[in-house]
C-alpha cells in the first residue's frame, strides 16, 4: 500500500498518474489523502482508496497510514501560516507520529537543495523544509528527501505576462546560472523510490535537471520556442515583497520567500554536483514546447 498526499497538485498529480500505470502490475495498492475528492477524475477515484481531509490532521493520517508500506509526503502551501515552522514541521508532526504508530517502512518527501551549504540556515522556506526533513528522519523511518531546485513550472504563474508583454521576472542576476528542474521529473523520481523500496536509512535524492541555466538562457530558449522576443527583467526584493503581499501572502511566508531568494543568489542551489544520478532528463526547451507554449497560447 502506497499513500499519496497532495494528489491533485503538480507533483502529486503526475505521481499518481505514474503509479496508476505501474503499481498494479507490482501488486501495490494506492491510497490518497485529499481535501476535496471531487477534484480527482472519476476514473481515478474508482481505482484508489480515498481518505478525505487534511494530511496535517492527526485523525486523518491515522486512518490513512493504517496498513501503509510507503508514503509520499508533500506539505501544501498555506499563504496564511503564522510561521514557516507552522507550515512545515508543525504540519508534519501528526504524520511523523503516525509513521511510527503504524510501522510505515518508507517515506519520500518533497524538499529542497541547500543541505550543508553556508546559507542553509538563513534560507527561509528551504531552512524550514530541511528542518521538516530532520523531523521525519528522526522517527526512524527510511526516508528520502527529494532535494529540488527552482521548478520550470513556476513560470506558469507568469504565462499572462509572457503572452501579453513578452516579459518574465525573477530576483536573481540575469547571468546567474543554477540548476532547474521539471516537476514531472520530480514525480518520476518519487515514483521510482516508492516502487523500489530496497533502500534503507535516510538521505536526499537531488533532482537537478540536465543543465544549469540563467534567466538570460531561459529568455533565449523561450524566445526560440514561442517565436517572439521574450526578455528577463530582474525584480528587486522590495518589488517582490510588494507583489507577494498584493496576492494576499502573509508576512511570515513573504519574509521566507525573500530569505530564500537571497540565499539562492548566494549559492543555496550550488552545493550538489550534477552526475548521471542527480541529473533529470527534461530539458527546458522540451518543457517550453510541451507545457509553456500551450499555456501561453490558451
Amino acid at each position: 500500500m502506497i499513500v499519496i498526499t497532495a494528489p491533485t497538485g503538480q507533483i502529486g498529480g503526475r505521481l499518481l498518474e505514474i503509479l496508476l500505470a505501474e503499481a498494479p502490475s507490482r501488486g501495490e495498492e494506492l491510497r490518497v489523502i485529499v481535501r476535496d475528492p471531487g477534484k480527482l477524475p472519476d476514473a481515478v477515484r474508482a481505482r484508489v482508496d480515498v481518505v478525505t481531509g487534511s494530511h496535517g490532521d492527526a485523525e486523518v493520517v491515522d486512518r490513512a497510514f493504517a496498513g501503509a508500506d510507503a508514503v509520499f509526503w508533500l506539505v501544501p502551501s498555506n499563504t496564511q501560516a503564522p510561521s514557516l515552522d507552522a507550515m512545515y514541521s508543525d504540519f508534519t508532526r501528526a504524520a511523523a507520529k503516525a509513521f511510527t504508530t503504524h510501522g510505515v517502512g518508507h517515506v519520500v518527501g518533497v524538499s529542497a537543495l541547500g543541505q550543508g551549504t553556508p546559507v542553509a540556515g538563513r534560507a527561509g522556506h528551504v531552512t524550514a523544509s530541511l528542518a521538516m526533513d530532520h523531523l521525519i528522519a528522526g522517527t526512524g523511518v527510511a526516508y528520502r528527501a527529494l532535494a529540488n531546485p527552482t521548478f520550470f513550472d513556476n513560470l506558469l504563474w507568469q504565462a499572462a505576462s509572457i503572452r501579453d508583454h513578452g516579459v518574465f521576472t525573477e530576483t536573481v542576476a540575469a547571468d546567474r546560472k543554477a540548476p532547474r528542474a521539471a516537476t514531472r521529473d520530480i514525480a518520476a523520481a518519487a515514483a521510482g523510490l516508492l516502487l523500489d523500496r530496497s533502500w534503507t536509512g535516510t538521505g536526499e535524492v537531488p533532482v537537478l535537471g540536465p543543465e544549469d541555466l540563467s534567466p538570460n538562457d531561459l529568455a533565449q530558449i523561450m524566445s526560440d520556442v514561442l517565436g517572439r522576443p521574450i526578455r528577463y527583467e530582474r525584480q528587486t526584493l522590495d518589488d517582490f515583497r510588494t507583489a507577494l503581499t498584493g496576492r494576499g501572502t502573509g508576512e511570515a511566508l513573504v519574509q521566507g520567500y525573500l530569505d530564500m531568494m537571497r540565499a539562492k543568489e548566494d549559492g543555496l542551489d550550488d552545493g550538489v554536483p550534477r552526475t548521471p544520478q542527480t541529473a533529470s532528463p527534461t530539458t527546458f526547451r522540451e518543457w517550453c514546447e510541451q507545457v509553456l507554449k500551450p499555456a501561453v497560447r490558451s
